[in-house]
């Protein structure tokens, strides 16, 4: 099939292309690399059933059909892009996921949204489950990524039932993996990075709240098992096994065989308490489940930024 992925330089999307060519779909990427990494997909060039185009989704987007699947993946992903460029994470999510509707209704294509666990806000039901409707602040330093995605999941759902438009929406829970940049804030790339350069790593609060983790490799299973189903509500995709932060760091520390002093700093503001997604949905929809443990998906992380960023001097 002929597919496109917006945001397909980024840390998932390029594992999900990689995974799509792999199948032997054509590929067609595009980003405007405002976060994702070129060289993230410069690999897949000789496949020949791969193409970049660098370009923002909220822009008149210079693809046409006929496709088949849209994933679309771009947005910026994290505290800090979502502080210093709010107005850029609100017009992705808004601009951009309807430029991508209006491209999947055109070419009648199944277009799968990549929202996200933040729709849940503080949430107060746990773990979180898809009837919860959230808890969020729509005017805190959160709240472009959290309110975007959850504008952009109510039009995905309005285009489905006003156009016919064939949708899936997927809520990522916390991912991790090789090529999340080690700059991006992310608790995972950050900690490993200092732990490997002997630096104290940050923990905001007191590093009680609670995240559950998901290998990248799992989490793109769980996207193309759903582009593929009958089912055009949210689903939940996430590991949920829970655990504090504070735990992480130590955990990070001893798999890097680091020496590093845990540094606490003050709490961010709207930083969730507890996250923990309820995947039984997509259990029983989709067989879906994580399989990769989290030590050998962290030591797997922390190889990478040994070898592959130490090479580029990040």
């Amino acid at each position: 099939m002929r597919m496109l992925v917006t945001g397909g330089a980024g840390f998932l999307g390029s594992h999900l292309a990689d995974r799509l060519v792999a199948d032997g779909h054509e590929v067609i990427c595009l980003d405007n690399l405002s976060s994702g990494r070129r060289r993230n997909v410069e690999h897949l060039d000789a496949s020949g059933r791969f193409r970049f185009i660098e370009a923002d989704v909220v822009d008149p987007l210079p693809v046409r059909g006929p496709l088949d699947r849209i994933y679309h993946l771009a947005s910026p992903v994290t505290c800090i892009h979502h502080v210093a460029r709010p107005i850029a994470t609100l017009r992705a999510a808004a601009e951009g996921t309807r430029n991508v509707l209006d491209l999947a209704t055109e070419c009648g294509a199944v277009m799968l949204l990549a929202s996200t666990s933040e729709v849940y806000g503080d949430p107060l039901v746990h773990p979180q489950v898809e009837t919860d409707v959230g808890h969020v602040n729509p005017i805190g330093l959160r709240s472009p990524y959290d309110e975007g995605k959850r504008f952009a999941e109510a039009l995905t759902v309005a285009y489905a039932r006003q156009r016919g438009t064939k949708v899936r929406i997927a809520r990522i829970f916390n991912t991790y993996g090789p090529r999340m940049r080690p700059d991006d804030g992310r608790a995972i790339p950050t900690f490993i990075v200092c732990a490997l350069a002997g630096r104290p790593l940050p923990v905001f609060g007191n590093g009680r709240q609670t995240r559950s983790f998901c290998y990248v490799s799992d989490m793109i299973e769980g996207l193309v098992c759903l582009a593929e189903a009958q089912y055009d509500r949210p689903v939940n995709f996430g590991n949920p096994d829970e655990m504090t932060v504070l735990e992480l760091a130590r955990e990070i520390q001893a798999l890097a065989g680091a020496s590093s002093a845990l540094e606490l700093r003050p709490p961010m503001e709207d930083d969730p308490v507890r996250r923990r997604p309820d995947i039984a949905l997509a259990k029983r929809l989709l067989g879906w489940e994580p399989k990769v443990p989290r030590a050998e998906g962290l030591k797997r992380t922390i190889k990478y930024y040994r070898t592959e960023e130490s090479l580029c001097g990040l």
